[in-house]
């Protein structure tokens, strides 16, 4: 005790602690290389663990003894706060200390058998009366495990949190009065929020918004996880769990924001006062986030797929990690777009974007929509299949990607083939953008053999060419001539559907009574008589300069093809016995002549201009403009 008069209190002298109880020391402490000079009794009879040592080493010599712990949690600074309760000192319990003074009281032994009201029944006592019932207080007791976390899983002190935080964050605040049951009195008359008896000026959100967020931002990484899985095994709402771990990694995963659209409104919550920010591993980060991702689909959610693939390309993160994304991807590419999918190549590869990564994408998607027909019921798949739609963004997009990549100089025309197929030919109701791609790629690559163009123009599908990408492509002189022959071939079948289609709709039978209503009858009659016949008037005289241009076109197309004709045939007599005949037949003996026009409105390829945000380039590595020149005007357009 300490004497008469003084107040009994502990002091440093050179890293080593002493108490003024007016005694000499009978007993060493040493924690950490920190050395305690203490008294037997005191401790002896609170701790039974320090019984046991002193026990232990007891022997002849009556003088002082040295026991060392080891591994007691909290180190000298928790031993201190031991050493003072001890001494009968009071000591305060907070959200910040009560747990690692509860593992450090468990570890020393110090149970009621050794003292009424011993310090680890007050720990017990504080934490489930105080810390569990309080939102600040159990995520401050929560973030303080990570220091003790295997003396505080020992004694369930982390899941009692995380389940004590599940619940409040699970449950509807309105049915317990939130905020002022799970913060107390922390609110002005005005709203505002009371630290210390002093306005902050900052203010409670509203039931709506996502208020606890940012407190659970400031876990680490396996608190952060376990946390969630907790959340999930309590049924949080799929999007607010969404949410959380997307806010959660916008806020840790450095290089995220400039892939994203939007940055985090960062408000300070009342729990982040006394909590500090979590250290976090950027890889362990990225591939914890990756398996905790539950299955959605979505725009916003598929651009931040998109983020965290090239992240994880960057950190080079393991196998499963980078194939669990690229199939997530794949489930949502008709969410996606063309900026997104431009994956830059972070190897050491020649090419400027990663056109393997989009190929294993889109063979993710292909294989989910393959799933999603099977399940599908026979009748709706006939009529109209649920993957149709997604199928078709989906090839829109891909051809907007080969436009884009089309251009770089070093991308090799296996690659481009293998784009180019990747997609059924059901996929694109018109190949107008697979040629415009390729008539890109054509441009910036002109040292390719003439096979190699023929190789990859047998990728497009002739008989799905619009009128305006045929006109394009019978005067494109980077295609071979086999391919243009081809072209002229369809365009003239398509003129010449068109113009039987118009004629038929003029020989229809129309009359004046067939724009008549009913019960029509004196003046207002008339009126309407005399308007409709002015209607079809006009529409017939439009209809009638249509098919003069159409016929024009026609006879147009028709010489060009016998010059070609004529000149083919002088050059099989020059150099090979080949006849023109056989050459013809064989030029265009396996064209297969579908006509099929449904569904050819819905893709035309907006007068070949460019159709992706970037635009597409005629040269290597220019301005991105229009791929598509416009045709020439021939001669007899010029003497009309």
């Amino acid at each position: 005790m300490a004497p008469a008069g003084n107040a009994l209190r502990f002091f440093l002298e050179a890293n080593e602690w002493f108490c003024n109880a007016g005694l000499p020391s009978d007993i060493t402490i040493v924690v950490d290389n920190v050395k305690f000079h203490l008294h037997k009794f005191p401790l002896s009879s609170r701790c039974g663990k320090i019984e046991k040592l002193i026990e232990e080493t007891q022997s002849i010599d009556q003088g002082s003894r040295t026991i060392t712990l080891e591994n007691i949690p909290g180190g000298p600074n928790t031993f201190l706060v031991i050493a003072k309760f001890c001494y009968g000192v009071r000591v305060e319990l907070t959200p910040r200390n009560v747990v690692i003074i509860y593992c450090a009281a468990d570890y020393l032994e110090m149970f009621d058998n050794y003292g009424d009201d011993n310090l680890f029944v007050k720990a017990e006592n504080y934490f489930h009366k105080n810390v569990l019932k309080n939102w600040k207080d159990c995520m401050v007791a929560l973030q303080s495990c990570e220091n003790v976390i295997s003396q505080a899983d020992n004694l369930q002190i982390v899941n009692k949190c995380l389940h004590a935080i599940a619940m409040m964050a699970c449950t509807d605040p309105s049915l317990f009065g939130w905020p002022m049951m799970m913060y107390g009195r922390l609110q002005s008359p005005n709203g505002s929020i009371l630290w210390n008896g002093i306005n902050t000026g900052a203010r409670i959100r509203s039931l709506e918004s996502e208020w606890w967020f940012e407190d659970i931002s400031y876990l680490s990484v396996p608190l952060f996880e376990r946390l969630v899985k907790t959340m999930e095994a309590r049924g949080l709402r799929p999007e607010k769990l969404t949410g959380v771990i997307m806010y959660y990694t916008r806020k840790h995963l450095h290089g995220l924001g400039r892939w994203q659209g939007g940055q985090n409104i960062k408000i300070k919550s009342i729990a982040s006062f006394s909590m500090k920010p979590a250290i976090v591993d950027q890889r362990v980060l990225l591939e914890t986030i990756v398996k905790l991702l539950p299955e959605k689909k979505g725009k916003s959610f598929c651009r931040f797929l998109l983020g965290l693939l090239r992240v994880a390309l960057i950190l080079g993160v393991n196998d499963t990690c980078q194939d669990s994304l690229e199939r997530k991807i794949g489930m949502q590419l008709e969410y996606a777009t063309l900026d997104g999918l431009l994956i830059p190549t972070y190897s050491d590869s020649d090419t400027l974007y990663n056109s393997d990564c989009v190929e294993r994408i889109i063979n993710h998607f292909l294989t989910s929509e393959e799933k999603v027909s099977v399940l599908s019921p026979r009748s709706i798949v006939s009529e109209v299949s649920p993957s149709s739609v997604p199928l078709r963004k989906v090839s829109k997009l891909v051809d907007n990607y080969m436009a884009e990549v089309a251009s770089d100089v070093n991308l090799k025309a296996e690659k481009m083939k293998a784009l180019a197929e990747i997609l059924p030919d059901s996929a694109r109701s018109l190949n107008d953008g697979l040629y415009r791609a390729l008539d890109i790629y054509f441009k910036a690559h002109p040292w390719l053999s003439e096979r190699e163009k023929e190789e990859l123009c047998n990728t497009i599908n002739y008989q799905k060419l619009s009128i305006e990408a045929c006109a394009h492509a019978s005067q494109n002189n980077h295609l071979p001539l086999r391919v243009i022959l081809q072209v002229l071939f369809f365009e003239q079948l398509q003129l010449r559907t068109a113009l039987a289609n118009v004629a038929d709709d003029e020989n229809a039978p129309t009359g004046p009574m067939s724009i008549v209503p009913s019960g029509g009858t004196g003046a207002a009659g008339q009126i309407v008589q005399r308007d409709g016949w002015v209607t079809i008037v006009r529409e017939n005289h439009v209809m009638r300069v249509n098919m003069e241009r159409m016929r024009a076109r026609v006879v147009e197309l028709e010489e060009e093809f016998n010059r070609m004709r004529e000149e083919m045939k002088r050059v099989s007599r020059t150099h090979s016995s080949l006849e023109s005949s056989w050459f013809l037949s064989r030029t265009f003996g396996n064209c297969k002549l579908l006509l099929d026009s449904s569904n050819v409105q819905e893709d035309v390829v907006a007068s070949m201009g460019p159709s992706t945000p970037r635009g597409s380039v005629d040269q290597p590595r220019t301005s991105h403009r229009g791929s598509v020149d416009h045709p020439r005007t021939s001669r007899h357009s010029k003497q009309r």
